[in-house]
């Protein structure tokens, strides 16, 4: 006999997820904000908004096809704000949602941990060389 403590504890693992799942939907999101250009868009939205133009001055090697579809992935899993302006020229200003900003705070860590200790990962690298 199933007790309501038992059916909450599985509808809680089931909406923590379980990335290490084949069909876990939170492995696409994981993939999406943890992208190389997925990283560095959320770095650089954590600073303000941007326009797209910005966006790719400050993204430094990011083609324009590779960085709509990075903004559009990060749009669609709610931690980017996209506005276009009905403007003549239009443009689209980009920011974070507040999903956003607590996911950028994730990223900005343990991109600052890994610039950090950049000098012992890659002196461990060029030992095993």
């Amino acid at each position: 006999m199933t007790t309501q403590k038992d059916a909450q504890h599985l509808l809680d693992d089931w909406q923590r997820g379980n990335v290490l799942a084949e069909t876990c939907p939170s492995r696409a999101i994981l993939s999406h904000l943890t992208s190389r250009w997925g990283v560095l868009a959320i770095i650089v939205l954590a600073t303000g908004t941007h326009r797209f133009s910005e966006l790719r001055r400050k993204i430094a090697g990011v083609s324009e096809r590779m960085l709509a579809q990075t903004l559009q992935q990060l749009e669609s899993d709610g931690f980017v704000l996209r506005v276009a302006h009905n403007v003549v020229p239009p443009h689209v200003d980009y920011s974070l949602t507040p999903l956003g900003h607590e996911a950028a705070a994730h990223v900005v860590a343990l991109t600052r941990w890994i610039e950090g200790a950049l000098p012992r990962i890659l002196h461990k690298h060029s030992d095993a060389a």
